[in-house]
C-alpha cells in the first residue's frame, strides 16, 4: 500500500514519467568496474561485505556476486531517516551478526549523498576493531550540501543532485527493484 503522501497511481506515473540517467547495462558495467577494483584492493584479504538495508540490498547482492575471492556476507539497518526526512542521530535497527575486530570491512550502500548514515556505520566498524574499513557506493550525488567530508572508496556511478531512484533508491519505498537509474521528472 502507498504512503499516505503518495498514491499508487502517483507511485506508477512518477516512474512513467521519470528520466532514465543510467540503462541497466550502463550499471551492469560499473558493478564490473567497481568489482575489479574491489578485488585489487582486497581480494586477498579475509573480507566481510557488510550490506547497508535497505537500499544497499541490490547493490551489494550485484557487487557480492561478481567477487571471485572468499568473502563472507553480514548486514546492518542503520538510518537516519523517519519516514522522508533525515535526522542528526543515527538509529540502529540491526548491527552485524559477525565481530569486526580485526577484519577488513567493506561495507556497501546504494548511494552517497549527505554521508552522515555512512560515515555513522563506517565509525562504528572503526569502533569494533576493524583492521581496515573500506565504503563502496553505486551512485554518488555531487552537490555542496555534504555534511561530512566522506570520500567513497569505490563509485559506480555519479548523478547530479536529483531524487533519484532504482538499483536500491527508492521513490517514497518503492521503485527499488528497477535494474536502471532514474531521476524525477522536473527535479
Amino acid at each position: 500500500m502507498a504512503d499516505s503522501d503518495q498514491s499508487l497511481e502517483e507511485i506508477r506515473r512518477v516512474a512513467a514519467d521519470a528520466v532514465q540517467l543510467y540503462s541497466a547495462r550502463e550499471v551492469s558495467a560499473a558493478l564490473d568496474r567497481m568489482a575489479q577494483a574491489v578485488t585489487r584492493a582486497i581480494g586477498g584479504d579475509d573480507p566481510l561485505l557488510l550490506c547497508v538495508l535497505t537500499g544497499g540490498l541490490v547493490p551489494a547482492s550485484e557487487l557480492f556476486k561478481r567477487l571471485a575471492f572468499p568473502v563472507q556476507l553480514d548486514y546492518v539497518h542503520a538510518t537516519r531517516y523517519q519516514g522522508t526526512r533525515g535526522g542528526s542521530e543515527l538509529q540502529w535497527r540491526s548491527r552485524p551478526s559477525r565481530p569486526l575486530e580485526g577484519r577488513t570491512v567493506l561495507v556497501v550502500d546504494d548511494i552517497l549523498d549527505e554521508g552522515l548514515t555512512l560515515a555513522g556505520i563506517l565509525a562504528y566498524c572503526r569502533e569494533q576493531g576493524a583492521r581496515t574499513v573500506y565504503s563502496a557506493v553505486l551512485v554518488e550525488k555531487l552537490h555542496q550540501r555534504k555534511e561530512s567530508d566522506l570520500v567513497a572508496d569505490f563509485v559506480g556511478l555519479q548523478v547530479e543532485d536529483r531524487y533519484v531512484f532504482g538499483c536500491g533508491m527508492d521513490y517514497h519505498g518503492y521503485w527499488r527493484n528497477l535494474p536502471a537509474i532514474y531521476a524525477v521528472a522536473g527535479d
